[in-house]
């Protein structure tokens, strides 16, 4: 087992689940797609598919994430050449669990004629487009994930609880801060997925939206970045450039969210 294959794992498991979760949940003629509160459902989905890719990812540290693998670069955790084959592994993971996801639901494809939906199944999209209110959504999402990262690293749980406690987290910040852009907080879960919209044959699909998937590039990048920083400063005494960095972009984005929304 590699490092790079470790990864690659976690993230299909992720996306295999995570995105399978919201095909089910939208497309029509699923059995899944039932009337009732699918975004509760849709959070503990992927808190569980964090959780399983986390097991399934073991071997590397179960990254799965590279907001998680660039976050720990800016504090040297983890080297450059080591962070750039994780970041490899994870896109590969990613796009065979969406060819996967699609192979799966084939015939439901033809059946589900909204644009909107099938993109869905692959991408996130803003609630309200305010492009700087939603970046900085993803900037703090991210942020809370890295941040609690740190945290549950430090602590003692029973032996392979760990994924739980992640996945958990991650289902807290979907179910209060998700509603915004649909909490990406993962480059590689949005935009393999869009690429995948993208590419695989779909009639009536429209458009992937790309002019939008810089957001959840970006957002949770500084975020997590900003999350480890902030930690380290705080717990370990250690204040870097990246600190100042991250912390500059969340404030300009932030000025910039107020400035656009101000009316």
């Amino acid at each position: 087992m590699t490092e790079f294959l470790s990864e690659a794992i976690g993230t299909f498991v992720l996306i295999l689940f995570g995105c399978g979760l919201n095909a089910g949940l939208s497309l029509n003629k699923s059995f899944s797609n039932k009337n009732g509160n699918s975004w509760s459902v849709g959070t503990l989905g992927w808190g569980l598919a964090v959780t399983l890719g986390v097991y399934a990812g073991k071997y590397s540290g179960a990254h799965i994430n590279p907001a998680v693998t660039i976050g720990l670069l800016s504090s040297g955790e983890i080297e450059l050449f080591k962070a750039l084959e994780y970041i490899a592994g994870q896109c590969l993971g990613a796009f065979v669990a969406c060819f996967l996801v699609y192979i799966h639901y084939l015939p439901h494809w033809s059946k589900t004629e909204d644009k909107k939906v099938k993109l869905g199944v692959f991408a996130t999209s803003p609630s309200i487009l305010s492009k700087w209110s939603n970046l900085n959504s993803e900037l703090i999402g991210a942020f809370i994930l890295l941040f609690g990262l740190k945290f549950i690293g430090i602590n003692d749980f029973a032996q392979g609880l760990n994924p739980i406690i992640v996945g958990a987290l991650v289902c807290a910040i979907g179910i209060s801060l998700g509603g915004t852009t649909g909490y990406a907080i993962n480059p590689v879960r949005d935009f393999i997925p869009r690429v995948s919209h993208f590419i695989l044959p779909n009639k009536g699909k429209g458009d992937s939206n790309f002019k939008y998937s810089w957001v959840p590039i970006i957002g949770p990048i500084v975020g997590g970045i900003l999350g480890v920083n902030i930690y380290e400063y705080l717990f370990e005494n250690t204040v870097s450039l990246y600190l100042y960095i991250s912390l500059s972009i969340f404030f300009v984005v932030t000025a910039l969210s107020i400035i656009e929304n101000k009316n």
